[in-house]
């Protein structure tokens, strides 16, 4: 058996098999395989059932959003006798507020994001840095819809609500149509 120095690169021997390749490995490296090896084999229940979560998976099991790490609320837009449900990211912060759907590139049907407002006032958004559409509605201080805008993606154009809102609702880009849900419907929801 030849002794060498492991250099941690492939080198080439026409002596070797399997194409004429051999991997040599520096003595840290090959301790660390065989930990690796350790830590693929088989595990036992026990094991397994205590393994961390992965940090979505906990963020969900927590009541959070795997994403934002925003907690989750339901708010339900009353349509009729219809109650739709929304599981929804509460925007609480004005940091939350201000980076809202940036950067997402999906959003579920049954998914919102609520931006309450501590007073309620004027309300206006734009799209920078968010690459799908999504439709604004604007609730007044009645817990009633005042208007719904469907904003373009990436638009710098400010969205305004008309009159004072209480707090804005974000959903996908015409799902409001899609839902049949239109000003003056009733919007619920509790803040923690």
């Amino acid at each position: 058996m030849k002794r060498a120095l492991m250099t941690g690169k492939m080198q080439s021997s026409p002596s070797n098999h399997a194409g004429g390749r051999s991997v040599w490995l520096t003595v840290p490296a090959a301790a660390l395989m065989l930990l690796m090896g350790a830590g693929c084999s088989a595990s036992s229940a026990a094991e397994t059932a205590t393994a961390p979560e992965t940090p979505a998976k906990a963020a969900a099991n927590a009541g959070r959003h795997p994403t934002s790490g925003l907690e989750i609320i339901d708010v339900a837009v009353l349509r009729g006798d219809r109650r739709i449900v929304f599981k929804t990211e509460h925007a609480n912060t004005p940091e939350a507020q201000s980076r809202g759907m940036m950067f997402r590139t999906q959003m579920a049907d049954d998914e919102a994001m609520l931006f309450p407002s501590d007073v309620p006032t004027q309300r206006s958004f734009w799209m920078k840095n968010t690459p799908i559409s999504l439709d604004i509605i604007f609730i007044g201080v009645d817990g009633r819809i005042n208007n719904i805008e469907t904003a373009v993606p990436y638009s710098l154009d400010s969205v305004p609500s008309v009159g004072a809102a209480s707090a804005v609702l974000e959903i996908r880009g015409g799902l409001a149509q899609e839902l049949g849900i239109v000003p003056g419907d009733k919007v619920e929801y509790r803040l923690p």
